[in-house]
């Protein structure tokens, strides 16, 4: 076998058995729960498992980048609808948006960015679209 032929070094997560990092937003004073299943340094692009709690919402905020969330288990309430596990949610980059769990039950969820993933809340003076006085 020749070196262009060499089989590549696959990156395995077993999501069931993998502990929950604490994904702080401080903003909101929240810290999700995720387990980091891959990460690209060259473009940013990364990959979580998440859940959002029973009740939680991410209130209106932007993001630098475009991300998908893949529904799981349970519902996915965003300003547009609610999605039930097997939907796939595609969220463009720069437009404001909020998304969360429904209030009767928690959302678990694969999250996917297509580069570097940073987060503005509507109203937070980090946020680049406020207004400069």
């Amino acid at each position: 076998m020749t070196e262009a032929m060499k089989p590549v070094e696959l990156t395995v997560v077993d999501t069931n058995t993998a502990a929950w990092d604490l994904f702080p937003v401080a903003y909101i004073g929240a810290n999700l729960e995720h387990v980091p299943l891959m990460s690209d340094p060259e473009t940013g692009m990364m990959i979580l498992k998440m859940v959002y709690r029973a009740g939680f919402t991410n209130p209106w905020h932007s993001h630098p980048c475009a991300h998908g969330v893949y529904v799981l288990d349970g519902t996915l309430s965003t300003h547009q609808g609610r999605y039930p596990a097997g939907s796939f949610v595609w969220f463009p980059e720069g437009g404001i948006m909020e998304h969360g769990a429904t209030q009767e039950e928690d959302c678990t969820f694969l999250f996917i960015t297509n580069k570097p993933f940073d987060i503005h809340f509507v109203g937070d003076e980090a946020d680049p679209a406020a207004p400069t006085v």
